[in-house]
């Protein structure tokens, strides 16, 4: 079940969900259509379970973000969060665009990949409010969009950015902007 569901990600990833087919899953996954029918009914089984699997990892994300502070301290705990949700956005990309395109219509799946990114943005929320810096509405949906976006547009457009100057860029945005961190971190702040 695993080569399957991990061959349906590249050939997402590479084809679109909508121009994949079964038999392109099963190829990738050097199996049989025997073994794909086995675990699932069709292709868009198969996208919800990666699904409700992309959903618990970003509920995981959520629930292991630690205090980001305006110090340098705040600065890599952001850093190592900002560091698995590009990972995992990453990984479950094709999953995520074709949930955003519509084709998953499990409400279930639906709901606990909205409930997933709810987790990000409540957690993001709080360590905010504990920085000290705004937390309304407006800011954390700011937030969550620049997050999102860079992270398909990173996908999306195969930029062979260096990752480690892209998550540094980013996560000193985030910090300066969304958690009141000063313009210049010394080593006691």
């Amino acid at each position: 079940m695993r080569k399957l569901l991990d061959a349906s990600m590249r050939v997402f990833g590479e084809r679109g969900f909508q121009a994949a087919r079964v038999d392109d899953i099963v190829r990738a996954a050097r199996t049989s259509h025997g073994t794909f029918y086995l675990y699932f009914a069709n292709k868009e089984d198969l996208l919800r379970a990666l699904a409700v699997e992309c959903a618990h990892e970003m509920h995981a994300l959520a629930d292991a973000l630690g205090p980001i502070g305006p110090d340098a301290a705040g600065y890599a705990e952001l850093r190592r969060f900002l560091d698995a949700f590009f990972l995992t956005y990453r990984r479950y990309g094709p999953v995520i665009r074709a949930s955003m395109e519509g084709h998953i219509e499990d409400r279930e799946a639906t709901s606990l990949e909205v409930g997933a990114f709810t987790a990000i943005a409540t957690a993001l929320s709080v360590r905010m409010q504990e920085a000290g810096a705004p937390a309304d509405h407006a800011s954390v949906s700011a937030l969550m969009a620049m997050l999102e976006r860079a992270a398909y547009f990173l996908l999306s457009r195969r930029l062979d950015f260096d990752t480690d100057t892209t998550l540094d860029t980013l996560t000193l945005i985030v910090h300066r902007g969304f958690f009141a961190a000063p313009a210049v971190l010394t080593a006691t702040a």
